[in-house]
């Protein structure tokens, strides 16, 4: 359970609204009843084992709000302990946004969606961008062929799970592809089979 309760994804205001447009209470008893967790449980672990993006949010200091995508093979996303995520950073458009927020606002949102099982899950915490470690680099980067140019690890406050209402089902391209190609073979050896049969018919009439 979070020691911060519900006051890291429910700020004083936030509340506010809820009591004013009626979901305080359904609130409330969650957070009295179990709390926000902040700890990666095995079900959260599994989950993100199988990932293959993310979104990262952060803002400036003024609070001007940036998301990036993050995006790799399953495992590139990587629990180091019950507490702390860790992803390598790679070369991209040179923006440096992310950094340039990180440096001055260490506050962070990342966003896992799952469209295939229609699972979506929210984590809020903060990130810190990690530079010459050698140790780091190499657990962060086994499952990826590039090399990475720094780790940014991220520190977990809350996590919440959210129904699975308005999530379009969607399908990895790379799953769909390799089911097509396994009925494609399927109805190959059918129609091979079935011109064998015929054939043979056709010489037994």
């Amino acid at each position: 359970m979070s020691t911060a309760g519900g006051n890291v994804p429910f700020t004083a205001r936030v509340k506010d609204e809820q009591e004013k447009r009626g979901s305080r209470g359904q609130y409330q008893r969650k957070e009295d009843a179990t709390g926000w967790p902040d700890t990666v449980t095995p079900d959260l672990e599994r989950f993100i084992a199988t990932m293959r993006s993310f979104y990262l949010g952060t803002a400036s200091a003024e609070g001007q709000p940036y998301i990036q995508h993050r995006g790799g093979p399953p495992g590139f996303l990587v629990p180091l302990d019950s507490r702390t995520l860790g992803f390598a950073d790679y070369g991209g458009n040179k923006q440096y946004i992310t950094l340039g927020n990180l440096a001055e606002n260490p506050r962070a949102f990342i966003f896992l969606m799952d469209y295939a099982r229609r699972i979506r899950i929210k984590l809020w915490g903060r990130a810190r961008v990690v530079e010459d470690d050698a140790e780091l680099l190499e657990q962060l980067s086994r499952v990826t062929s590039s090399a990475p140019e720094r780790c940014i690890v991220f520190e977990i406050a809350a996590w919440d799970r959210n129904c699975p209402q308005h999530i379009p089902q969607l399908l990895p391209a790379a799953d769909v592809e390799s089911v097509v190609n396994d009925l494609r073979q399927r109805i190959a050896l059918l129609e091979a089979e079935n011109a064998r049969l015929s054939s043979l018919a056709g010489r037994q009439a």
